[in-house]
């Protein structure tokens, strides 16, 4: 879809605060704003797509951490916006050459060996841009992964924490 950088801002901002609202009726706050999937790809290189999203979060909350791919367009902007951002590392997707993700719809895009995931995390971990490590929610064992490769980070000596300090509860909620 070819968007106007003011609807992609305008979604952006609708989808934030929906979630927020579904959050905030569990008693939390959002702690941090990651795009997905084509909107998330697209960002990395295109500076316009990434500043309509990264004002779009400064616009609900500067302190919300815009988690990206390390040196893309997207934590630029962020940082431009004044925003808090996150380096994120895929324990189970292929890379390019240049850093960015091998798409989907091509062959050994997504890793599914667990073995060859535990294998690289710590290497992505060390990298100095990583902040964040992510693990695909549809990703077959993704739970018992995620909790495997935390012990795997431990193991190596990583400290495994928040990206923020927690923000439970909303001040205005009793």
């Amino acid at each position: 879809m070819q968007l106007r950088s003011v609807e992609i801002t305008d979604l952006v901002i609708r989808q934030i605060e929906a979630l927020a609202g579904v959050a905030l009726n569990a008693g939390i706050r959002l702690m941090h704003v990651k795009p997905h999937g084509a909107l998330y790809n697209v960002a990395v290189r295109d500076r316009r797509v990434a500043d309509a999203i990264a004002g779009a979060v400064a616009s609900i909350d500067r302190s919300l951490v815009l988690v990206a791919l390390p040196s893309s367009e997207l934590v630029a902007a962020g940082r431009a916006a004044g925003l808090q951002t996150a380096g994120e590392a895929f324990a189970d997707r292929a890379y390019r050459p240049d850093g960015t993700l091998v798409p989907r719809t091509e062959p050994g895009a997504v890793i599914h060996d667990p073995e060859q995931v535990l294998a690289r995390v710590t290497g992505l971990a060390a990298r100095p841009d990583v902040e964040t490590i992510c693990v695909h929610g549809d990703t077959p064992g993704a739970a018992e992964l995620a909790s495997k490769i935390r012990a795997a980070l431990e193991a190596a000596k990583f400290e495994v924490k928040p990206l923020s300090p927690p923000r439970f509860r909303d001040e205005r909620t009793p």
